[in-house]
Order: C-alpha cells, then structure tokens, then sequence
C-alpha cells in the first residue's frame, strides 16, 4: 500500500476516535441521561444503565411515597432515631410533632436526612417497613436496576445502587403527579415551628432552579464521599419537558445545562399519533376504531422525513358480529426508518344496542 495513503488512513481514523472521545467527554459524568417527559423517548445517554451510588437523590423516592399515601396533612412524631441521622439535616427535635407534607418540603429543599427517616417511620411503620414500599414502588415503575436499602442515600449499604436511566423512569413517573411537581419546583418554603418561637425556613439545594437555568422547574441534588455528586433536574421549554440525571458528575451544573440546550435544540416535539377514527381498507374495522389520545414525540428535522406509522389489527373472528368484539384490537405503530420508536393501543367503537320500546313509551311518545 502506498505510504501516502496509509498516512491519510490513520489520520481519518485518530480523527474518528477524537469525535467519540469528544462526544463522550461532553459531560463530567461516569453516569448520564436525558428523557423526554411524555414518550420517555431517551434523547442522550453515557453509560446510563451502570448501576452506582446514587446519594440523596433517592429521596425522590421517598417523597413520592410520602405523597401518595395521602397522609399529607398528618402529624409525625419526631423519633430518637430520625434525630440521631446523620448528613443534612433539617435539626428535628426528638418528640416534637410536625406535618408529613413539611417533612417533605424539608426532604427535597434541604435534602433532610432526619425528615427522610421521620417519614420512613410514619409512613412505612418502621425505617425497614418503608424501604419494603420502596422496592416495590421500583418493581411497579420498571426499575429493574435498582435496590433501595435506605429512605436517604447514605452509605449505610453496599446494596443501596440505581442507575441514570432507572432514576429517570422514577423522575417520569414522580412528575405525574401534581404536588410532587409543586413540591420539587419550589424555591423557598416556610414551616412554623412547633413552639412558636421561629418559622423554618428553607431554600432550595437545588442550583439549577434557583439561579443557572431559567427553563429548570425541580430537581434533587445528591452527595455522599463515596457517590461523589448526584444530580437529578426537570427542564420545560415550548412543548417539551425534560428529565436529566448525572451520576458522579464534577461539573453537574453544567453538564445538565449542555445536555438540556443540545436536546432543545436538537429535537422538536411533533404530534406523531392523533385523537380520532382511523380510516381504513377493511369493511369490518373500518368507522370503528380509533385512538384515545394524542401522542407528542421529539423528532430531528431529519427523522421527521423518515417516520412512518403502521396499524396492526387482530383477524376479525365470526363470533365477533354478534357484538363480541374486545376493547382492543390492535395497535398503531410508530417506526423511524425500519426502528420501532412507540406504540399505541387501537380501540373499537362498540355499536349502542337497540332498547326495545314497551308500549307505556310508545304511549308517551
């Protein structure tokens, strides 16, 4: 082979490794993802199926839980325990009582480590009793990567791990539910103090909200020595909403404000599957069935020109004329060149049967 060519050879591929040494280094993080609220169409990734320590953004966990169990509005008693924590602190005094929805602004603002125990305790019957819900609150959401061990994070377990994509899946479920949203979006909360003598009053940890990126609404923030820093943010800009999670990240900040504006200005959310009749060539299903919601998917310019949807329905069975036909028949498909990217139930528009008249609404009418 002639010297000039191999010369040029080895350049172009020392050139190759120098973009995917680029690409990978665009963030600090060992660990690192961003998905889209509504697909979960995963939009970066960096290894994000390592499993790690995650430090206090696990309380994400923790509130969700508290949350859900409607209990809100109840008074926790502060036990021995839940004082004794160790880490950030919210400085809980040992029997006084307080709101389970304060104990949770004081988990996610200030990333509470004895609030965290306090709720574990309260809600679950016992720390060991919560960490039972939160497992198989993991189970239910598709974490298949994760082990709860603890309400807080801290390096008490060696089998307390997660990952970037799990914690995301977690963040997507979590953002679902409205006071969740509240809760962590908000910048500064005040808790009356039992004995009267002075408010708490506590700001958010968490940077991005704050004071670095505008279009941030919630988050967690996470350190423990030997997690390093963990960083869970939410970000909203025109019709998109974003998740990104950084595990063992120096310049988590950063990183999430890179990561947010390269996506926003990579992808555009389109409207890939419509609320309405589908029309179709086939005299059974045709008029009848249907989508029951739209579906907004992020696309680039140029996966736009190469989405394609297709329906699959179920062969149409003779009992079915009888009126025997199930709720769903099918499902509408979503492809990006020959790459399934979503799916979608199609459903049947069962005909209204008849009422015969008796002869008293004859009569009326």
């Amino acid at each position: 082979m002639n010297k000039k060519v191999t010369v040029v050879i080895l350049a172009f591929l020392l050139f190759l490794l120098s973009m995917n040494s680029t690409a990978q280094a665009s963030t600090s993080a060992v660990s690192a993802i961003v998905m889209e609220q509504q697909s979960g169409r995963v939009l970066y990734a960096k290894d994000p199926h390592e499993v790690m320590r995650i430090a206090s953004i696990t309380k994400i966990m923790t509130a969700i839980i508290a949350i859900e169990s409607d209990k809100l509005q109840e008074k926790v008693k502060v036990s021995k325990n839940a004082v004794l924590t160790e880490g950030s602190s919210l400085y809980l005094k040992k029997g006084e009582k307080i709101l389970l929805k304060d104990l949770v602004y004081g988990l996610m603002l200030r990333s509470g480590n004895d609030a965290a125990v306090a709720i574990a305790e309260h809600v679950g019957g016992s720390k060991e009793g919560f960490v039972f819900l939160m497992n198989e609150k993991a189970k239910e959401i598709g974490m298949k990567n994760t082990h709860f061990a603890n309400p807080h994070g801290l390096d008490d377990s060696e089998k307390h791990r997660s990952t970037a994509y799990d914690m995301a899946l977690l963040t997507r479920y979590a953002m679902k539910n409205a006071t969740y949203r509240e809760i962590a979006g908000t910048k500064k909360y005040r808790s009356e103090d039992p004995s009267g003598e002075w408010d708490r009053i506590w700001h958010n940890k968490n940077r991005l909200l704050t004071e670095k990126y505008e279009y941030c609404t919630g988050g967690k923030t996470g350190y423990t020595k030997k997690a390093h820093r963990t960083l869970v943010t939410t970000a909203a800009k025109g019709d998109m909403d974003l998740i990104a999670v950084t595990l063992d990240a120096s310049d988590d900040w950063n990183d999430h404000i890179y990561m947010y504006e390269s996506s926003f200005e990579k992808y555009d959310p389109k409207v890939i599957f419509h609320k309405k009749a589908i029309n179709i060539n086939n005299s059974f299903y045709d008029g009848h069935i249907y989508l029951k919601r739209d579906v907004l998917f992020p696309l680039t310019k140029k996966e736009e020109e190469q989405l394609s949807i297709h329906y699959k329905l179920l062969n149409p069975k003779k009992s079915w004329k009888r009126g025997k036909v199930p709720e769903v028949v099918g499902q509408a498909e979503a492809y990006i060149n020959k790459e399934k990217v979503f799916t979608l139930p199609i459903y049947y528009k069962q005909e209204k049967k008849k009422q015969k008249k008796f002869l008293w609404d004859k009569w009326k009418e």
